[in-house]
């Protein structure tokens, strides 16, 4: 049994000369959730619109719920394809009440009222179906919106950007109480968003797009420990670089040695990437770095540290360890991890070393 709620298959959009979409896969099972996750103008929004046939691709395929809804030869229209929708703002109908509004989108041979009374369960707002949305706070008409995406029981939900309306207390709460809600729902999702922490809360995958490609589409913590190119890399989380050597077994870099594939050619240059948090700095007066910056993170202190190329990198320390500007200290990486590294702008794994 196919059980792929949305595929999309080389897909490439251009708008005039601008190419939006650039032959972008991918694939969304049953009941997950993929977080499409980049920067403004990369393309994200755009690939939504298509999915929902709100625009037509130059090229490529995409099927829904195991329908083909565009190719070549088909074009299945928006109302058609069993797709839900809630976008950034919630387009709720400002003259409809709160079980109007659910009830809008349902067909006529649905028992109605039935329908939008197992919503109002599914969303908490029972006790408010006769509410008008400006009498709602922004979490509620979100959750009205939900529900009426909800209710005709889609193929496939899709999200535009939607906590960006939010304060940022409420974000954080509300994304928690609408992914239990989806997933109370069995809803497969595809939800568009600009928050790195949003993203690999809410997504079972998160794709990374940059500029209509798809760099990579992977579980939160693969993008996030082996990202596959240095733009992923410094998109989700903090990473900083370092030109190393390959000598045998350990690359050599100003950080110190990490360890390497045998197979690499000897003398090859590769660039590593180092999370703050695997970076540890002592005061050591013969050490190669110096202090340039402290920034006070609440529990922790972020270092920049310089080093003799003129190269810096960021050390994650606790607050107990409080140095001036100007300290001369000696770095040293935690090799209990994968080193990831970077080859022609590619990621390779070097397996971290057994000793």
């Amino acid at each position: 049994m196919n059980n792929i709620a949305v595929r999309c298959s080389d897909i490439t959009k251009s708008f005039g000369r601008t190419p939006a979409i650039q032959s972008v896969g991918l694939e969304v099972e049953q009941g997950k959730f993929l977080a499409l996750l980049g920067p403004s103008g990369c393309g994200k929004t755009t690939l939504l619109r298509l999915i929902a046939g709100f625009e037509v691709p130059d090229s490529g395929t995409i099927e829904v719920g195991g329908r083909m809804v565009n190719s070549p030869a088909v074009f299945v229209p928006p109302e058609k394809r069993r797709v839900g929708i809630v976008f950034q703002d919630y387009a709720l109908f400002p003259h409809l009440n709160v079980s109007r509004n659910i009830a809008f989108g349902l067909p006529k041979n649905v028992d109605r009222k039935s329908r939008v009374e197992e919503m109002l369960s599914l969303v908490g707002l029972k006790g408010l179906e006769h509410r008008m949305p400006h009498e709602l706070s922004g979490g509620e008409q979100q959750r009205v919106a939900l529900a009426r995406a909800l209710a005709p029981s889609p193929a496939l939900l899709l999200l535009d950007e939607p906590f960006s309306n939010l304060d940022a207390d409420l974000r954080i709460r509300i994304r928690a109480e609408v992914k239990d809600i989806l997933t109370c729902a069995g809803a497969t999702v595809v939800f568009v968003t600009h928050d790195q922490q949003e993203a690999l809360f809410m997504g079972d995958l998160v794709g990374v797009m940059n500029a209509g490609r798809m760099e990579q589409i992977d579980t939160p913590q693969a993008i996030f420990q082996k990202p596959a190119t240095p733009f992923v890399a410094r998109f989700i989380g903090t990473a900083d670089f370092l030109t190393g050597t390959v000598q045998g077994n350990v690359i050599v870099t100003e950080a110190g040695n990490l360890p390497a594939h045998q197979r690499l050619p000897n003398g090859e240059t590769v660039s590593v990437m180092l999370r703050p948090n695997l970076v540890k700095i002592r005061p050591d007066p013969n050490g190669d770095g110096v202090v340039m910056e402290r920034v006070f993170q609440g529990s922790h202190y972020l270092y920049r540290i310089a080093l003799p190329s003129g190269a810096t990198v960021r050390s994650l320390q606790d607050c107990d360890c409080s140095y001036p500007l100007n300290t001369r200290v000696a770095i040293e990486t935690n090799l209990d991890h994968n080193v990831v590294y970077f080859r022609e702008n590619r990621m390779a794994e070097c397996p971290a070393s057994d000793e």
